[in-house]
């Protein structure tokens, strides 16, 4: 598939958004006292805006989205466009009573009742995002339970480095930092592991379809010399990456060190050396190998239509 920028921009804004808040949710829930927890929750909500108006950018007609949501019974994109603004308002409505102080004022299971809805909203949320991939069948890369697991996993890991950046931006407790940073090392870990098993199991997967049941004959020595057309059409630009396997290996290796074993190393030495520079470079360098692993979901997944149309003669 064609990795868009925007869908790319959107699924990792949006992750690590969720990761912020999920992460500070179950803070509060464990009776840590998070400083500045207002001003952390609306820059979580300024993600979240951020990447909903990325999801915006390769839409024909932007003016029409409202109608991604009238097939909230059958399409899972529906369930994402209603679900995601329920989750920005409620992230708000926490921001406000934090930011008030009208929490103090309230009994403790309201807060809590709050936030405990937060935490199963944005679980749906990542359940919503990854099935619109994870239920189309005849994409093999996709279509397999681990497509979830590697959301939820990746969303929840940038998260959490984004708390390790955000708590040595507002200082807090070295209690507290040094909790989020191993829950992020153990995270981000774990998140590699479910992602390489990936693609792993990728590589070694064989098209159910070929020439000859495209087209009926059971010659084994049928060659594709054209795509069939002069020029590139839609089919050819947006159901095949046009790059090099040379390339794709390279962005294997970026999302590889810099999704999880740059960010585990600074973390780790700097939570060792406490020293807030190297912790928060931990979620800058993440990010730039959450990127890269964005756009290797989207490569690795191979239409069908890619067996007739990759071949120019």
């Amino acid at each position: 598939m064609h990795p868009a920028f925007s869908v790319i921009s959107f699924t990792t804004l949006l992750g690590a958004a969720q990761g912020l808040i999920v992460t500070l949710g179950i803070l509060r829930l464990l009776g840590y006292e998070v400083n500045h927890l207002a001003g952390n929750l609306a820059i979580g909500a300024v993600l979240l805006v951020i990447s909903l108006g990325a999801s915006f950018v390769h839409l024909g007609h932007p003016e029409r989205a409202w109608r991604a949501a009238m097939m909230w019974r059958t399409s899972w994109l529906s369930r994402e466009v209603i679900v995601l603004p329920i989750f920005i308002g409620l992230t708000v409505l926490w921001a406000f009573i934090e930011s008030t102080g009208v929490s103090q004022a309230q009994p403790p299971g309201v807060l809590s009742g709050l936030v405990i809805s937060i935490l199963m909203v944005s679980l749906g949320l990542w359940i919503c995002t990854a099935m619109i991939y994870a239920c189309i069948r005849f994409i093999q890369e996709w279509s397999h339970p681990i497509t979830l697991v590697n959301y939820t996993l990746l969303g929840l890991a940038s998260g959490l480095t984004l708390s390790c950046l955000l708590f040595v931006i507002n200082p807090q407790d070295p209690t507290l930092i040094r909790s989020v940073g191993y829950w992020a090392i153990g995270v981000t870990l774990l998140s590699g592991l479910t992602r390489w098993i990936s693609v792993k199991r990728n590589a070694k997967l064989s098209p159910r379809s070929t020439l000859q049941s495209a087209i009926g004959i059971r010659n084994p020595t049928i060659v594709q010399k054209s795509m069939g057309m002069s020029a590139g059409a839609f089919n050819t630009r947006e159901f095949f990456h046009q790059r090099s396997v040379f390339f794709v290996s390279n962005v294997k290796r970026i999302m590889l060190v810099f999704g999880f074993i740059l960010p585990v190393a600074l973390l780790a030495t700097g939570l060792y050396w406490e020293s807030p520079v190297l912790i928060a470079l931990g979620f800058p360098i993440q990010y730039l190998g959450m990127l890269s692993e964005r756009w290797l979901f989207f490569a690795q997944a191979r239409h069908p239509q890619n067996l007739y149309y990759q071949t120019v003669s």
